[in-house]
């Protein structure tokens, strides 16, 4: 059977103030009335039933997430007491599958993205599934709209004929994120796509993967794997976890593995990793500011501005800043220092940052 696993364990740092512990990003709603977890799941319906939709989090979001999403069975979160990366995240939702369904295909996606056209994501899964069957890590890869540096890319190779599916090609590299010139070129090429970070593949096909790239991570896998189902499961993934070593699925495995297959996808993804994604979401006004709060301008121009509802923002004489307004913090930065934003989270976590004029606010939470 054909089965979705959500990633949904990040902590969204460059989305503070509003991500926070308490409250990640993937729990916030940031297009619409929906959150971003809720949007995740709503996309994958009808196509998976909702019994064959998995969750991956962190220990403390389940009752978070479950509350959002209080149709999916309690028993389908999946989780880490903390997180691990992407390799290690995938590796322990293929052995609960494989424990449930060895046979199954599963198709990893995340609770961080935005997609305007379900219908064509849907279909894609579904042609990635085709493929899939017969042994191909699939990957989909987003048609690029601009030359991003903030991104990874995927060179096309030949196209594949065997599995009946146009469009689908052979993954030639991976490629880290680029300098300016290189992504213009890249583009402008045409062969490349973005690395959405969303896979379609074979349960075992997965696992032999990881076994023959990652013995560490497979080895503590299969500890963990011996005890699912049984009193002492808990215990045994907090003591094995802990020693897991933090690695992406791209870098552990993606890019050292044979028969990788490429989805060129168009479908109006957007990548909800920092506040400049807010531009891609929502309209922006002649002047370039997009305003998700009421407001009065005078000469501003590439404003993004995230403020509570029932709160009035005023900008003069300023220029390509963003604003987030929480009841208890406030954040302005300059558009092209929006990556320092985990900086200030940092800070706040190791203590190191001082705080002037300090009151007692749960900063962190």
């Amino acid at each position: 059977m054909y089965w979705a696993v959500i990633l949904a364990g990040g902590s969204g740092t460059r989305l503070w103030p509003m991500s926070r512990k308490e409250m990640p990003k993937q729990a916030l709603t940031l297009v619409g009335e929906r959150s971003m977890f809720q949007h995740s799941v709503d996309r994958l319906l009808p196509l998976f039933p909702i019994e064959r939709i998995l969750v991956v989090t962190r220990v403390e979001y389940r009752q978070l997430l479950l509350k959002q999403m209080p149709e999916l069975p309690e028993q389908n979160f999946i989780l880490e007491p903390v997180s691990r990366g992407t390799a290690p995240a995938i590796g322990l939702a293929a052995i609960h599958l494989k424990k449930r369904d060895p046979n199954a295909v599963m198709a990893i996606l995340t609770a961080d993205h935005f997609i305007k056209d379900t219908d064509g994501f849907r279909r894609l899964l579904s042609a990635a599934e085709s493929a899939a069957d017969v042994g191909y890590l699939v990957t989909l890869g987003i048609q690029p709209i601009f030359p991003s540096t903030g991104f990874g890319y995927i060179e096309q190779g030949d196209q594949i004929e065997q599995v009946g599916i146009g469009g689908m090609y052979h993954v030639s590299r991976f490629i880290e994120k680029p300098d300016q010139d290189t992504a213009q070129q890249m583009v402008a090429d045409g062969h490349y796509t973005w690395n959405s970070g969303m896979f379609v593949w074979r349960v075992d096909r997965i696992l032999d993967e990881l076994a023959l790239h990652m013995p560490a991570l497979f080895e503590a896998l299969s500890l963990i794997y011996a005890r699912i189902d049984q009193v002492d499961y808990d215990d045994t993934m907090a003591l094995v976890w802990e020693h897991v070593r933090k690695e992406t699925i791209d870098y552990g495995v993606m890019e050292k593995a044979d028969r990788i297959a490429v989805l060129p996808a168009s479908i109006g993804w957007v990548d909800m990793g920092s506040w400049s994604s807010m531009s891609l979401l929502h309209p922006k006004d002649e002047d370039g500011n997009v305003w998700i709060s009421p407001h009065i301008e005078i000469e501003t121009s590439g404003i993004i501005c995230v403020a509570p509802r029932w709160k009035l923002v005023a900008t003069i004489g300023v220029a390509d800043l963003i604003i987030v307004d929480t009841p208890d913090a406030l954040l302005v930065c300059h558009k092209d220092r929006e990556q320092d934003v985990r900086a200030v989270v940092h800070s706040l976590e190791s203590g190191e940052g001082s705080i002037k004029n300090e009151v007692s606010y749960k900063w962190l939470t």
